[in-house]
């Protein structure tokens, strides 16, 4: 059963066909597509029409999220609510582009209470502002939260780890130390797979998608020292867990 718990089937579908890739992804058991401003939003609600095992997160990417609105941000987290998403995502904290660290904080802290108020995941972006993430999602008091692509230090994931967080590992763990020491210091039973398609790819000049996940998996359970087929029931069962509980 395997999970892809992050990809952006909106923006894969600009560099691939979409109907090829479903086809190559059909023995996974979910795929979430998460979003990253209004328009992907709306754009991610046609997938679940059409494909049975995509579920969506819908949400506001940093960048995005600061030029809005507070009254364009509670518009959209109104149409969120509206159309009932599987997690909210793709939202969090960036201090590699984006500017106004405060304003994100604010709105950021507007879609963990959301993620509350409907009892469903959130899906955080950390990168280079993994500090004031967790310290954001410890002040809103955050319950269900998958941290993507989390690069902070031995010290932060441990505190990650405490409090319950979960922490997905991408598909270009085969080719990064980075996500490979993550495998390392995440226990089994808070790790996830994700793709971040058409991003983060494990192929050189290929773009990403979820049926590469099975090159990932080999890797995390090389590192786990397990079977392929053991960490593919475990990362199930921590899915099952996180989203169906």
């Amino acid at each position: 059963m395997l999970v892809d718990v992050h990809c952006h089937l909106d923006l894969l579908e600009k560099q691939k066909d979409l109907e090829e890739v479903m086809k190559r992804a059909k023995d996974f058991y979910c795929i979430i597509s998460n979003s990253t401003d209004p328009k992907s939003n709306r754009k991610n609600l046609e997938y679940i029409k059409k494909y049975k095992n995509v579920k969506i997160a819908l949400g506001m990417y940093p960048s995005h999220a600061v030029e809005l609105t507070d009254e364009e941000i509670d518009d959209e987290i109104r149409f969120i609510k509206k159309n009932k998403p599987f997690a909210i995502g793709e939202v969090g904290l960036d201090n590699f582009r984006v500017k106004n660290m405060e304003r994100q904080k604010e709105v950021f802290s507007k879609f963990i209470r959301l993620s509350k108020e409907l009892n469903i995941p959130v899906i955080v972006h950390s990168r280079d502002a993994e500090l004031e993430t967790l310290e954001t999602l410890e002040e809103s008091k955050a319950e269900k939260v998958v941290m993507h692509c989390f690069s902070g230090n031995k010290e932060l994931v441990e505190r990650g780890v405490k409090n319950g967080y979960y922490f997905t590992i991408p598909t270009s763990v085969v080719k990064s130390k980075t996500f490979r020491k993550l495998v390392s210091r995440v226990p089994l039973n808070r790790i996830l797979t994700e793709t971040d398609a058409p991003y983060l790819s494990p192929i050189e000049n290929e773009p990403n998608e979820p049926a590469f996940i099975k090159e990932s998996l080999k890797k995390i359970a090389e590192i786990k020292k397990m079977t392929v087929e053991e960490m593919e029931k475990i990362i199930y069962m921590n899915f099952q867990n996180l989203f169906l509980k």
